[in-house]
């Protein structure tokens, strides 16, 4: 399939990579193992039995008018340890490489059929100014990155600009990435997505291999 530039002429690319059908659940299952992935689970706690101290017993049984205790690390004691105590985990999940390589297909393919995805031949700034890169934007894409009507406006590379890079970083809304840093997660959530030809012939290429050779198999 042909795929417009947005300074004109057309772009050709894989049908299965960009015209692929929207698979909900797939992309469902992608971001979720990727969210899953990025939780630390490393919050702990102690039992009683892994509280230092409390081998004695902090008063006799017996004629203290007090209520009986073996322990200073009881669970009903300040500085005691904790019943259900919480332990490190692995939240990680797992997904296979076509499952995910499938997802990513149908996200992109919806991304084009939404007008959410401008495919450009490059994207660079003379310099590292930001009111420069906004300048460019409205001239170019008719969006105000500093404004708050614009949202989760991602630009893609295959090769990081400085200039670029500098000139949007202080821009909350706008995220500079090269084609290895891209997830799932960034692509559902991106208002508008700007990716110049050698990043979508790079995205193309990684996509549509897996493809036909799933297909030959």
């Amino acid at each position: 399939m042909e795929l417009s530039l947005h300074s004109g002429g057309t772009l050709t690319v894989s049908d299965s990579v960009f015209g692929a059908k929207f698979n909900e659940a797939l992309v469902h299952q992608a971001v979720t193992t990727f969210l899953a992935g990025a939780r630390a689970g490393t919050k702990g706690q102690k039992t009683r039995s892994q509280v230092r101290g409390g081998g004695i017993k902090p008063w006799k049984q017996k004629g203290t008018g007090r209520a009986r205790a073996g322990t200073i690390r009881s669970p009903l004691w300040r500085g005691g340890g904790k019943v259900f105590a919480a332990v490190n985990r692995d939240h990680s999940q797992k997904i296979n490489k076509k499952m995910y390589r499938g997802a990513m297909r149908a996200i992109w393919s919806e991304l084009l059929r939404q007008g959410r995805l401008v495919a450009v031949e490059q994207f660079v700034v003379e310099s590292a100014k930001t009111k420069d890169f906004i300048a460019k934007m409205k001239a170019d894409f008719n969006l105000d990155p500093s404004s708050a009507e614009v949202r989760n406006v991602l630009i893609i590379t295959d090769n990081l600009d400085e200039n670029l890079w500098l000139a949007s970083r202080n821009l909350f809304r706008v995220l500079v990435l090269e084609t290895g840093d891209l997830d799932p997660v960034l692509l559902v959530g991106a208002d508008k997505v700007i990716m110049t030809a050698k990043a979508i012939e790079l995205v193309n290429q990684w996509l549509a291999l897996e493809n036909s050779t799933s297909a030959a198999a």
